[in-house]
């Protein structure tokens, strides 16, 4: 939004800051990369702590039985991580897009600032590869 004409879109209340937006983003921000660290945790921990957890333990000649608690983890995993690098994307999006529409407003171009709004709000793509964190096929 802003103030003005825009085509179809009329803008009749913007009343931004810059430094207040930019106070807001960086709390997202670290907010968003706390969030981050504690996906890539679970993605790095979750796969060893299911190895590790309800399997039968003892000498093997080969890699030791699945058991089932690494089952339903790694189920779990695989139902959640498109959940997650959903959060994660939409997050980014979205505060890539509040900087760059506050800076095409800061530079009175309010047609881009309504369109990087509009783009940062479009839902997110996710696509993910056949083989689930952990390594297993």
């Amino acid at each position: 939004m802003g103030f003005g004409n825009q085509g179809d879109f009329v803008v009749t209340a913007w009343d931004i800051t810059q430094s207040g937006v930019q106070t807001v983003l960086k709390n997202a921000a670290t907010a968003a990369e706390g969030l981050s660290t504690a996906g890539k945790d679970m993605e790095k921990t979750l796969p060893s702590a299911a190895k590790s957890a309800g399997t039968v333990a003892g000498p093997h000649a080969h890699e030791a039985p699945t058991g089932v608690i690494e089952a339903a983890l790694g189920e779990f995993l695989m139902a959640r991580q498109k959940d997650l690098v959903y959060v994660a994307v939409r997050t980014a999006n979205s505060l890539n897009g509040a900087a760059t529409a506050t800076n095409w407003y800061t530079q009175g171009n309010l047609a881009m600032a309504a369109n990087a709004q509009a783009t940062a709000v479009q839902e997110p793509v996710i696509v993910l590869s056949d083989k689930p964190a952990g390594g297993r096929p």
